[in-house]
């Protein structure tokens, strides 16, 4: 199967040619710039950058797989999770292609597709080798840690009950006057740091209910966290980049140390477990790489982290999720709606 695949969940408008699951023919992203100047996703401006630069990103794609419209096979586009107006931008793009070409539409699940993205990589090891796992998606939306027993077969364990790992990050950056987007800002300028311990809360939960029935001991809460923050630079605000960029690094590690410790949780939960998968933007992020190689080393355990041109939105990982028979295919597909809270569970 060689699919056609569409990516318009935020900010990132994208298609990518993908065959077998696995082998990347092409994959054409735009990262919206608009945004910058407010700091964060304004979604009208997201949907209406989306609507301009997807025609001509789509016809690059296919123009770059060198297969054509002849060689396509399906084509695949994220349904959910997402900001609603970008998602309904190319998912109505995918069904009127779909409608045109007598193509059969698969709907994809934006957040499982991040757990496949590691597979895009031609050194990882065959999907089959890689069960029982524990996932972890780790963006700018979500944080959330998965049980995998098979291909197709996730549960989720734990996740934030507010605040994303990524948005976090982003917010932290905009208290400390370093841009958006804020975590890539935060990495950069705390290499090379020694974070101070202690010095920002965990942000532990107490109450399971709050996670809606999940163990506690694997969910995350930033909230706590950014008020810290917030706290820390009114009563006393930072007087050189050199105190700027040692809080960016406590900060930091506060937010890499909470994700790591519930993943070292979850793997000790799932002692069967052969591999930790790792997707999403927040798994650039430096720090996060070095703890997550050091946790998974002293387990045993086989890190698959997704190539730096995967880890971000992008259109390559829906592609290659629906190349492994994943998501709703015609023609109950031809009947679905954006759903911007989708579950993988019920994907």
């Amino acid at each position: 199967m060689t699919i056609l695949g569409i990516e318009t969940s935020c900010d990132e408008t994208s298609a990518a040619v993908v065959r077998d699951g696995r082998e990347v023919l092409s994959c054409v992203t735009h990262t919206q710039p608009e945004h910058r100047r407010w700091g964060g996703v304004v979604p009208e401006l997201a949907s209406r950058c989306h609507m301009e630069k997807l025609p001509e990103i789509v016809r690059a794609a296919i123009a770059q797989s060198g297969v054509g419209w002849s060689g396509i096979d399906a084509v695949a586009a994220t349904r959910g999770p997402g900001l609603a107006s970008a998602l309904l931008v190319g998912w109505s793009a995918a069904k009127g292609i779909a409608l045109r070409t007598g193509l059969p539409l698969i709907a994809v699940n934006h957040i499982e597709a991040h757990l496949h993205s590691v597979f895009l990589d031609p050194a990882a090891p065959d999907p089959a080798e890689c069960y029982p796992a524990i996932g972890l998606a780790i963006s700018g939306g979500h944080t959330n840690l998965f049980r995998l027993d098979a291909p197709g077969k996730i549960a989720l364990v734990g996740r934030t009950v507010d605040d994303a790992a990524g948005e976090a990050l982003d917010k932290a950056a905009k208290l400390l006057g370093l841009g958006y987007p804020g975590g890539p800002a935060i990495d950069r300028i705390s290499k090379g740091l020694t974070p101070r311990e202690g010095a920002f809360p965990e942000g532990k939960i107490h109450d399971g209910a709050i996670c809606g029935g999940l163990d506690a001991s694997l969910c995350t809460s930033f909230s706590g966290l950014k008020t810290s923050l917030l706290t820390r630079v009114v009563n006393e605000p930072p007087k050189s980049d050199a105190e700027v960029a040692q809080i960016a690094c406590d900060y930091q590690a506060a937010v890499v140390g909470a994700v790591v410790k519930r993943c070292e949780r979850a793997l000790s939960a799932c002692p069967a477990a052969r591999c930790l998968m790792v997707g999403g933007g927040v798994s650039l992020n430096s720090l996060l790489r070095t703890r997550l190689k050091e946790t998974t080393a002293d387990r045993g355990v086989r890190l698959l982290l997704a190539l730096p041109a995967h880890c971000g939105d992008n259109a390559a990982m829906i592609a290659g999720l629906a190349g492994m028979g994943r998501g709703i295919a015609s023609p109950e597909s031809f009947d679905l709606d954006v759903a911007p809270s989708w579950p993988v569970e019920a994907s």
